[in-house]
């Protein structure tokens, strides 16, 4: 009825506080029962006390602007509850790292995959040998494709560049942090899976706005599986395989 997490606890301790005062005071004006005015009394009061318990915890459960942003954006529509919301951010250092413009977040060729980052304010743009692919925006994951494309035992490195296009803030957790987190806790971890499909999604669908069926298809290098959608023909088989074997991905995201 009040939700999940503290914020539920506290509507529900609030309302239960007004019922058995209610009760109270009918027990003690109307009923004359000292026994019921008793227990009720004394429930009322507990439930003051579990207001009070309730209150301090968040009070104490507080973030910075950013992270608010963050999780009223992101984490609360999905019901994440700020405590494992806070669990989450600790992974990160409660940290919001500064890229300024024209600086890089990753090169390709050369920047290990070793971490997973969400763009919290700026632009991001994604070129692959000096060519412009697309925008990240903010609460888009930076590195979700790599992600998705490696197991936990796995290493690799970017395929594309990523520049800021503007002075940029993200938040970043590093792999094996986080496979641990996921280890200590399987509901964080299919949030995240969740989380990041969906941002692969969001990729893919933006893919639509530049996909020309035909010889004038321009793809993503970081989808490019996605070609053999728009182009089932067998006209453009060779090109598709060049295609592949270009590819940083060696299979499309499962998105299932």
């Amino acid at each position: 009825m009040g939700g999940s997490g503290y914020s539920g606890l506290l509507y529900v301790f609030i309302f239960l506080s007004l019922g058995f005062l209610c009760s109270s005071f009918w027990a003690w004006l109307d009923a004359c029962a000292a026994d019921v005015f008793s227990w009720n009394f004394a429930l009322f009061v507990i439930c003051i006390i579990q207001i009070i318990h309730v209150a301090y915890q968040l009070r104490n459960i507080s973030f910075d602007k950013e992270f608010q942003e963050v999780y009223s954006s992101l984490f609360q529509p999905l019901g994440i509850s700020l405590t494992v919301f806070g669990k989450i951010m600790s992974y990160c250092n409660a940290e919001v790292i500064t890229l300024e413009k024209e600086h890089c977040y990753a090169m390709q060729g050369k920047t290990p995959i070793d971490k997973l980052s969400l763009l919290v304010s700026g632009r991001i743009r994604v070129t692959v040998d000096g060519e412009f692919l697309h925008y990240i925006f903010p609460l888009q994951f930076l590195d979700s494709p790599e992600w998705d494309s490696l197991r936990p035992s796995e290493e690799g490195i970017f395929q594309v560049t990523l520049i800021a296009d503007t002075d940029c803030r993200y938040i970043a957790w590093r792999r094996k942090k986080l496979y641990l987190l996921f280890a200590k806790h399987r509901y964080i971890s299919r949030l995240f899976s969740i989380l990041i499909r969906s941002d692969i999604a969001d990729k893919l669908y933006a893919l639509n706005d530049k996909v020309h069926v035909g010889k004038g298809l321009r793809f993503d290098i970081r989808l490019p599986n996605f070609y053999h959608v728009a182009v089932p023909d067998s006209t453009d088989q060779h090109l598709t395989e060049q295609l592949h074997k270009s590819s940083p991905r060696q299979s499309t995201p499962n998105l299932l």
